[in-house]
């Protein structure tokens, strides 16, 4: 007994440090954030009309003194000043509205016309590049850095010419040309897809009378972090895939603002930057060999890049050369990011076929592991295959929060078998409870002989006492993966359930400190509690209520506080894992009645109920 309260207690501090993390930290964080980005939006509606002298950007940092340029000039634009200020291409697709830089040939203008800030429809668009010389500079760049008899090479100043047409569709693509001192044209055509990728096919002909040589650069610069509160389940931050064969890179923000990294050479493979919807990634050219790193400047206007220099090429005299880079800017859509990706493996095969019912059409550029983007987590091969689960749903339903219904039938279902080992176990244990209190009055103190005759009782009844155990063990992961998959995907970004639930990644916007919406006032954020939260606890009371009271004081008492603790967590959690949790509750009331009954054993649900309402007898003196 001493152990098992032992036991409990220390599951009881856990819960309180998990739920102290929760109230002290994360809360007031979020709660920083979401005011950060609302100053955010309204010094942004004050100044958008503004018009003032910017400061004009010079090129970035170099890659071991490779790139051209030094410092980056403070940024002082407004975006629009910024814009107006140079010569542009315009690109106008289904998915992106925005413009080229001519100067650079830079990819400094992109907005995402499938997403708004909020869940409002009036709400701006999402605006994932801006000009270097604004204050929320990202942008992408591919130039050139000269080597022997090549001249000046284009870079980050260099003023490209349109020839031809001058708006980018999907069906129209735009060409640049540069022509340098030394007898180098260099013809740029860019192209890009019904999605987010950019198809940058660069011809460089050589005029002279001597071989020349120029080296291909790539970089992804931006300026600040992204506002979102940083959690563990999510990386932000760089990250790429380094090399054809190579693994994952992964580094925070932060972490290279200390140590800039520097990458093996590789061949093959891409890298750039992460939000936790959007990102920027490059794909050098896949034949030749690259250096790249990821850096933190802080000369000039401090900036965050990942870049990489490919091996000089050599254009010998009435030759050209052509070189083929990839850039990806926009949403992390799953079909679309998977499309890209090239994946031959059983596993990839067979989670692209099973599953699918998006007919999302995707050019497919067989880039290596392009579908690692997304950050599915270490359980990768767990997580993914139940958001192609629960899409499969979605397409058929058309709602998420239905679909994560669906999705836990099916877990359900999947883990029936264990649940009926579960409760049938447990069932066996209250049967042969008076047998087991027999046993504990007869030998005392005696608990080597009470152990024995124990294992005993099991063996003969046919119990295995950690039956029980499994299911709850094995559907921890099924919990985190959906968690995972609630948090990270964009599919489920603004994605409305019923009523007044109009976001299933984010908490339940309800409070019963404004009686759920009727008084005109909001509560602080730490005793943020919505209706579905409360919907939760009172599954998970009933849930535990099918069982009896532990006789022991400090096991009881967990059992009381336990549901209540569990609500107030789960307040500040998306909605939809909220929702799963009451529903998957719900399930569990109905399968644990269902199966107690089979084995002849009594619901304990309605005389718990009953007990805590009975008035107990009074003490004798």
């Amino acid at each position: 007994m001493q152990n098992n309260r032992n036991y409990f207690i220390a599951i009881a501090m856990s819960v309180l440090v998990v739920l102290a993390w929760q109230f002290l930290y994360m809360n007031p964080r979020i709660e920083k954030q979401r005011q950060a980005e609302q100053a955010r939006l309204e010094q942004e509606a004050k100044t958008a009309p503004a018009a003032g002298n910017a400061a004009t950007p010079a090129p970035a940092g170099t890659v071991n003194g490779a790139l051209p340029g030094s410092t980056q000039a403070n940024a002082t634009a407004s975006r629009d000043e910024a814009i107006a200020k140079t010569a542009r291409v315009a690109i106008d697709t289904e998915a992106l509205s925005g413009s080229i830089n001519l100067t650079g040939a830079r990819l400094d203008d992109l907005k995402l016309k499938g997403y708004h800030e909020t869940v409002d429809d009036s709400s701006p668009i999402i605006t994932l590049f801006n000009p270097a010389d604004t204050k929320d500079g990202y942008f992408a760049e591919i130039g050139y850095i000269a080597g022997e008899n090549a001249g000046g090479a284009p870079g980050p100043n260099t003023v490209w010419t349109v020839s031809g047409n001058d708006k980018l569709t999907e069906s129209t693509p735009v060409t640049l040309t540069y022509v340098n001192d030394a007898g180098l044209t260099f013809s740029r055509k860019i192209s890009v897809d019904q999605h987010y990728m950019f198809q940058i096919e660069d011809t460089v002909s050589n005029a002279g009378t001597q071989a020349a040589s120029v080296a291909p650069y790539g970089r992804v610069t931006r300026y600040n972090k992204p506002t979102t509160a940083s959690v563990y389940v999510l990386h932000e931050g760089f990250l790429g895939v380094i090399g054809t064969a190579g693994g994952l890179v992964e580094k925070k923000y932060d972490s290279v603002e200390e140590e800039p990294i520097a990458n093996e050479k590789a061949t093959g493979g891409w890298l750039g930057m992460t939000d936790k919807y959007w990102a920027a990634a490059l794909i050098p050219p896949q034949d030749l060999a690259y250096e790249s790193r990821f850096s933190h400047f802080t000369d000039g206007q401090p900036r965050f890049q990942a870049d990489y220099k490919n091996d000089a090429v050599s254009v010998a005299p009435g030759q050209s050369a052509t070189m083929k880079t990839l850039v990806f800017a926009g949403a992390k859509e799953v079909p679309v990011v998977d499309g890209y990706a090239r994946d031959n493996s059983w596993f990839g095969t067979m989670f692209t076929s099973l599953f699918t019912a998006d007919k999302t059409v995707v050019t497919s550029y067989e880039v290596p592991r392009f579908d690692l983007l997304i950050d599915w987590g270490w359980f990768y091969f767990f997580t993914k295959p139940m958001f192609k689960l629960m899409d499969f749903f979605f397409r058929l339903v058309g709602n998420f929060g239905v679909a994560i219904l669906l999705t836990t039938i099916v877990v359900k279902l999947l883990f029936f078998p264990l649940a009926n080992k579960q409760y049938s176990s447990m069932a066996a244990m209250k049967r042969v409870q008076p047998k087991m209190e027999e046993l504990k009055t007869k030998f005392g103190d005696d608990k080597m002989a009470l152990q024995k005759a124990m294992m005993e009782l099991y063996k003969t009844e046919k119990i295995n006492p950690i039956a029980g155990c499994w299911p709850v063990v094995l559907q921890i992961p099924v919990f985190f993966a959906l968690y995972k998959v609630i948090y990270i995907t964009i599919e489920m970004r603004h994605a409305p359930f019923f009523g007044w639930i109009q976001d299933l990644s984010a908490p339940d916007p309800t409070t019963f400190i404004n009686l759920f919406g009727l008084l005109p006032f909001e509560g602080p954020t730490f005793l943020h509690l919505g209706v579905w939260p409360i919907i939760m606890g009172i599954t998970m009371f009933l849930q535990m209520r099918m069982n009896p009271t532990p006789p022991d004081p400090t096991q009881a008492m967990l059992f009381n506080w336990m549901p209540l603790i569990f609500t107030f967590m789960l307040a500040t959690f998306p909605a939809g894992l909220v929702i799963y949790w009451a529903w998957n509750n719900t399930l569990s009331i109905l399968q644990q009645g269902i199966i107690m009954k089979r084995q002849g054993m009594k619901v304990e649900l309605f005389d718990n109920l009953r007990g805590m309402f009975r008035r107990k007898p009074a003490a004798t003196k």
